[in-house]
């Protein structure tokens, strides 16, 4: 039932859950394994679009041995079954003990569909995925400027580390 016209006018917070629990029901996610192939190029697609790059589309082969390995992740999310966001992660091995930690290097969610919890379910499937891989820590890079990712990423939970990425490119 639709709360938000059958018992809740005048009652805006109530409004308001009940319409995000409804939006919630929508949403899926699914890790990629070797099979879905065409989604994780689909999703691949998506992400460059979110991010407004323009990345060279990967090779069949390539989208085969990445769905493939144990030290790749990637989930996608879908709104009424269409993709609508995901993300892709590596499995770290440590070398300070022998342990794992997962690197999440992208995640992104169509413009259209943003602030709906679609990024919290993913990342929730991703940490749940590598918990079961037995991975315990996890870590995201955000551009400092992007204040909408780091307002995300501390809502979800994450706390913030005073560090500092170089890149190097050859």
């Amino acid at each position: 039932p639709n709360l938000s016209t059958s018992c809740c006018v005048g009652n805006t917070s109530l409004v308001n859950e009940t319409n995000a629990i409804e939006a919630q029901r929508m949403i899926s996610t699914k890790l990629l394994l070797p099979g879905d192939e065409e989604t994780a190029i689909e999703m691949f697609v998506l992400m460059s679009r979110v991010f407004e790059t323009s990345g060279q589309r990967l090779e069949l082969a390539q989208v085969r041995r990445l769905l493939a390995s144990s030290s790749f992740l990637a989930v996608a999310a879908f709104s009424n079954g269409e993709l609508c966001g995901g993300a892709t992660g590596h499995i770290l091995p440590m070398t300070r003990d022998p342990s794992s930690e997962l690197f999440i290097y992208d995640i992104a969610v169509d413009e259209e569909q943003q602030r709906r919890g679609i990024g919290r379910q993913i990342i929730e499937t991703m940490l749940s995925e590598a918990n079961a891989r037995g991975v315990s820590v996890a870590f995201v890079p955000a551009d400092n400027e992007d204040e909408h990712a780091l307002r995300f990423y501390e809502n979800i939970g994450g706390t913030g580390a005073p560090v500092t990425i170089f890149t190097f490119e050859r």
